[in-house]
């Protein structure tokens, strides 16, 4: 059986070996982009490649029409995993330094992509190198295999579904930034603060523990169930659309909803950064 959500960092060590195995370094930094490559090339778990969010993840910001990371093509991204030794066969495994956050990402991309086994290394590079594992310098490559995509479209909500559904009670919208840029008492990188209107805040950091693993399966359902069940027939809708500040962290709450068995949700990539291209779409703030 692939695993598809987490693996922990013993499991992950067993099979460092395994050449169907793809193990990639997704270490970012939003404010220094050139620093999550420095830190892989000066140590990474051994094998694995670096993606980069901005240039292998990402494809060019089209001012006033995407946010801040918008989707590179299925053609092109399939092309970057196919380069990475990625094919139909091969299990990958995500992480980074900040507790799934941009490794969230990739593995949201490749199941987009229709490619289900990649898992999310719970405790990520914090927990490999506490347990003293093995770490190498330098730059890793794979040989190339190839990728053939399968789009997930359902995965994806656009802003035109977001708009269209404002008024809706139905149609349920989670914003996973943190409280602050959600009220609109901050914008952080983005120059408007607040969310869009009727919107739920669930910040992507209430899924982990003090240790930077992933809570529990059961804290985790407790805590969604408690936030987003229709307070009628008291369970979780499906199809609920999630968003963040450019389709980032977003993915961090979707792995936490499968987690608890909650389901697969949907993604509104463009997420913020995208929402407010256009000053003619409402902006809720709380006082």
């Amino acid at each position: 059986m692939p695993y598809t959500l987490l693996i922990s960092t013993d499991e992950l060590a067993h099979r460092l070996d395994d050449p169907d195995w793809a193990v990639i370094d997704c270490r970012f930094d939003l404010n220094d982009t050139a620093k999550g490559r420095a830190a892989y090339l000066d140590a990474h778990i051994p094998g694995a490649i670096y993606a980069h969010l901005d240039e292998d993840l990402s494809s060019p910001i089209v001012p006033g029409a995407t946010g801040r990371h918008p989707l590179p093509t299925p053609d092109v991204f399939a092309a970057q995993l196919s380069r990475w030794g990625i094919d139909a066969k091969t299990q990958v495994v995500v992480y980074d330094d900040a507790g799934g956050l941009y490794a969230g990402r990739l593995w949201w991309m490749l199941r987009w992509l229709g490619h289900d086994a990649v898992a999310l290394l719970d405790g990520g590079w914090q927990q490999w190198v506490k347990e003293v594992r093995p770490t190498l310098g330098g730059e890793d490559t794979r040989s190339p295999r190839t990728f053939v995509p399968h789009v997930q479209e359902e995965m994806l909500a656009d802003v035109d579904e977001v708009l269209a559904n404002l008024e809706n009670d139905e149609f349920v919208l989670v914003d996973v930034r943190d409280e602050a840029r959600y009220r609109g008492e901050v914008s952080g990188l983005d120059p408007v603060g607040g969310h869009i209107p009727g919107a739920v805040s669930a910040h992507y950091g209430h899924n982990l523990a003090p240790d930077g693993r992933f809570k529990t399966a059961d804290e985790l359902r407790a805590y969604y169930e408690d936030l987003l069940a229709d307070p009628d027939a008291g369970v979780v809708p499906e199809g609920i659309v999630f968003y963040c500040g450019s389709g980032v962290s977003a993915a961090h709450d979707l792995l936490a909803m499968e987690l608890a068995g909650l389901g697969r949700h949907r993604l509104y990539v463009g997420s913020w950064s995208h929402w407010i291209t256009d000053p003619s779409r409402p902006v809720a703030t709380v006082a």
